[in-house]
């Protein structure tokens, strides 16, 4: 080795090791931490909130201003950051252990304090370090001009850098463009030109050990759980880097990141954001309460229609201070429409009605209903629910107005589903894709407040925010997209977060897919697609108190006869309704061709269940809720809820007032009231010969059980005025 080779050896050498002695030196009050940002978005409170979690010392340039650095999202630009970084920067230049590091603000967060920070920066050995991505951007003819790299990313990103603030600025103050240039072009000509990048003593974090681009490396990066923290883990390069930034296409993923590092929520305290900035009403007078403008979407044929429409009159939150906009694109649900306006116009006296008469297309209504909050400046908040949402909370609400969040959705699912009103992740084209904590999002097994791509069916949308971030947006209009994708697209594009919450439970999503309106009550066959809609429609209110209180909900007026709650009003009505719409009555006579042997010994003027087509829906019935009481009432007997025989029975004095005593093919038999005693009929009522005992006031909706064969020998009793009827099933036969 030449005396000259070894001289220049021993120089870098004293130079690394003195850099590496004063950076040694470093403490986090020599840390100074620099962005930009115009207006204070989600994503810059979401930044300055992370940074205050860590108490880095932040300076924020350009708050306030306009914003001239062209549409950085899709082309080049961003120099009008590099003209305020040079005019701060001249504060500082004298600064000798000063270390500034600049980032972005709208898309970055931090996971670890300036200790680390520094401490990171010292073991690189460098006065000024870029973050690096694998693109070079935005002048891929620069890529051959690149160090060669051995492992990491090998190209410069600006969204990062920090170094002494002397150095920075000296690098800044080069800058002679215009606001609309690329500012990383600018930084990547600098370290390119290897004079300056060895004057400056430049470097790349190619290893992501400060700072994680996360476009073009989203696979690399994986959550990592610690105590009472998250971090986000380079697993390419096993580092834990400190600055996550979601350049370019990689948003949504800094979004789902965000939802957790470094410790928005953890498997020890859940979620500890969700208690931010929350506003209270608790003692505010109604008339205080922020005005809300209800957009009501009924685009296709709903189940459930009455009690969708009913719950906006038992919602915790004045009506005066609701203004209710109803869109009904659909024929059939133009009676319940009516019914509720009938019944409860005095309520909402400023409501706006579009019917199907209109023939105005969804898109078009869901524009006209925002548009209205829009252009009133009194309008606080925009509420839109769609006709697939049982909101059972009545609270709802106000609990989405005190989360203070630009965009939240209540979570809601199909009941035994993992079908949503949210998407946590999209998929490269743009439609749903499943993100890893979806499924335990959806089941409640973690709890918080999630920033998502996608809501629909129901959300609250601040006022101020339509009137200001969106107020130049067309929500819901695209030819090319249904209007449900155009309103995410529109709010993703405007950098408004999304939120779902599931800290409350609010509801559900009925199902409709299968719903036939045809039919003259068609709630009535959604056992199976919306059990718990159905159950709370056509079940007693009191059935469950079987299970809580034997003597009160269950009486035994005969020897082993049974008697308990088990329809509601409604659901006897709508059997009996749906009997007499079919008008399939048996003649009452022994020859019957609906029975396998074309004969009936004990006859009776009835429609059987498979008439009406509903016997495998009354078989779920029995299965669901005549089973359980069978099992608690008969210890012992475990019923396989099989049943040939189930029909609907029609006492008249002029028809078939009684019947003779018989015994039933069935190990226990079911008899329902479908009607009332003294209102609707005369007379009538159960003889059991073997006991001599009557049950002459059977109550409507409550259900008679005792044993078919053997020991329970009975008789119906004659109807001597009206009509009277009764379900009958005999189980197991």
């Amino acid at each position: 080795m030449s005396s000259c080779r070894l001289l220049c050896l021993l120089a870098l050498t004293f130079l690394h090791s003195s850099v590496s002695a004063e950076q040694r030196s470093l403490s986090a009050e020599n840390l100074l931490v620099i962005t930009a940002a115009t207006e204070e978005t989600d994503g810059f409170k979401r930044f300055m909130r992370t940074a205050r979690e860590f108490n880095y010392t932040v300076k924020v340039l350009g708050l306030g201003e306009d914003w001239k650095g062209g549409d950085v999202a899709r082309t080049v630009g961003g120099g009008q950051k590099v003209r305020w970084l040079k005019k701060e920067l001249l504060k500082h230049s004298d600064k000798k252990d000063l270390v500034v590091m600049f980032v972005d603000s709208y898309d970055v967060i931090f996971a670890s304090g300036p200790e680390e920070v520094l401490s990171k920066f010292s073991r690189l050995g460098h006065r000024v370090v870029f973050s690096a991505e694998g693109f070079c951007w935005p002048d891929q003819r620069l890529a051959s001009k690149y160090p060669e790299v051995h492992s990491g990313k090998r190209f410069l990103n600006s969204g990062g850098f920090i170094g002494f603030a002397s150095d920075l600025s000296t690098i800044v103050q080069q800058w002679k463009y215009k606001d609309n240039d690329d500012d990383q072009l600018f930084y990547t000509k600098i370290y390119l030109d290897k004079i300056q990048r060895t004057k400056f003593n430049m470097t790349l974090d190619h290893r992501s050990r400060i700072f994680q681009n996360l476009n073009g490396a989203v696979e690399e990066v994986v959550l990592k759980f610690e105590r009472a923290k998250v971090r986000a883990r380079n697993v390419a390069y096993d580092t834990l880097p400190v600055v996550i930034h979601g350049n370019g296409p990689t948003k949504l993923q800094l979004n789902y990141l965000g939802n957790y590092v470094p410790t928005a929520w953890t498997f020890e305290n859940g979620c500890a954001i969700c208690d931010d900035d929350l506003l209270f009403f608790t003692d505010t007078p109604d008339e205080e309460l922020p005005l809300v403008y209800v957009g009501v979407f009924i685009e296709h044929a709903t189940p459930f229609m009455e009690e969708f429409l009913d719950r906006f009159t038992t919602l915790n939150y004045p009506t005066t201070r609701i203004r209710l906009f109803i869109h009904n694109n659909v024929v059939y649900h133009e009676r319940h429409i009516q019914k509720f306006w009938d019944q409860h116009r005095a309520l909402f006296p400023d409501a706006l009605l579009v019917g199907p008469e209109e023939n105005l297309q969804e898109n078009k209504a869901r524009n006209m209903a925002v548009e209205a909050c829009k252009k009133d400046p009194e309008c606080d908040y925009y509420f839109s629910i769609d006709s697939d949402v049982a909101l059972t909370n009545p609270d709802t609400l106000r609990i989405l107005i005190e989360e203070n969040k630009s965009v939240i959705a209540p979570m809601l699912s199909k009941h035994g589903k993992l079908w949503s009103n949210f998407w946590g992740a999209l998929s490269p084209e743009g439609f749903y894709s499943r993100s890893e904590d979806y499924i335990e999002i959806v089941q409640g097994k973690r709890i918080g407040l999630w920033n998502v791509p996608y809501i629909t069916q129901a959300y609250l949308i601040k006022g101020s925010v339509l009137r200001s971030k969106l107020s130049q947006v067309s929500l819901y209009v695209d030819q090319e997209m249904d209007p449900d994708m155009v309103f995410c697209r529109s709010i993703r594009d405007q950098g408004v977060f999304m939120f779902v919450s599931n800290r409350d439970e609010f509801g559900r999503l009925v199902a409709s897919s299968n719903f036939n309106t045809s039919r003259l009550h068609p709630d009535m066959w959604q056992i199976f697609d919306n059990p718990v809609d159905w159950k709370e429609k056509y079940i007693s209110a009191n059935y469950s108190k079987i299970f809580e209180d034997n003597t009160s909900f269950v009486e035994q007026p005969c020897p082993d006869v049974y008697w308990f709650p088990a329809f509601s009003e409604k659901m006897c009505d709508h059997l009996v309704e749906t009997m007499e719409d079919d008008g399939g009555w048996s003649g009452g006579s022994h020859k019957d061709d609906r029975l396998a042997g074309g004969y009936e010994n004990v006859p009776t003027v009835d429609i059987h269940m498979n008439q009406i087509g509903f016997e495998k829906e009354w078989l779920k019935f029995l299965k669901d809720y005549i089973v359980p009481v069978t099992e608690k009432l008969y210890p012992g007997y475990y019923p396989k809820a099989q049943a040939i025989m189930n029909f609907v029975v029609r006492y008249r004095p002029d028809e078939q007032p009684s019947l003779r005593p018989h015994h039933d093919s069935s190990t226990f038999t079911i008899n329902i009231a479908l009607n009332s005693k003294g209102i609707n009929y005369e007379g009538g009522g159960c003889r059991f010969l073997r006991y001599d005992c009557k049950v002459e006031a059977p109550r409507k909706g409550w259900s008679f059980m005792h044993p078919g064969r053997l020991t329970h020998y009975h008789e119906g009793l004659p109807t001597t005025k009206g009509t009277r009827y009764i379900m009958v099933s005999f189980v197991d036969p």
